[in-house]
């Protein structure tokens, strides 16, 4: 049996070192940061979905679209998205995606739920209400819809 030892130079050895936190140093200021979810505000508009945690900051995220709402919501519950998304989940999960956000994203998680119902609404003579899905303070999901049977569901923008 042989037995190889090979002793580096401390130059050789804190020569690597160095290279090894430059390259460090250049991945960190040149790779971009990936948040895993859409922007705090949507490329290309001025809706902000962050830092919506409480009564006011829930209307005026609606009132960004032009909605105007009831001074309370007329629901907050808490729910969980399902791990496993059905038809149904999947259809309401496209509007999501149609406005810039993805429910699948907080598959297993625990979010709460706000429904207001919307006063401005022209066009449609029964309720339609908000519902806003948010995660740590954060508009995760949502939608504009009415209680009836032969009614609608759309995301927040004005038609």
């Amino acid at each position: 049996m042989f037995i190889y030892s090979l002793k580096a130079s401390t130059i050789k050895f804190f020569g690597v070192v160095c290279v090894a936190m430059a390259a460090l140093i250049t991945l960190i200021v040149f790779v971009p940061v990936y948040d895993g979810g859409a922007a705090d505000v949507m490329a290309g508009s001025n809706i902000n979905y962050s830092k919506v945690k409480d009564n006011a900051a829930r209307r005026e995220f609606l009132a960004q679209f032009g909605w105007e709402v009831g001074d309370e919501e007329l629901e907050a519950i808490d729910i969980t998205i399902p791990e496993d998304f059905d038809k149904i989940m999947n259809e309401y999960n496209e509007i999501q995606k149609r406005q810039g956000l993805d429910l699948a994203k907080y598959r297993g998680k625990r979010v709460s739920r706000y429904t207001y119902e919307i006063k401005n609404y022209e066009g449609y003579e029964g309720k339609v209400y908000a519902n806003l899905i948010i995660y740590k303070n954060r508009v995760i999901g949502g939608d504009i819809c009415t209680a009836d049977v032969n009614g609608f569901i759309t995301g927040f923008e004005r038609n």
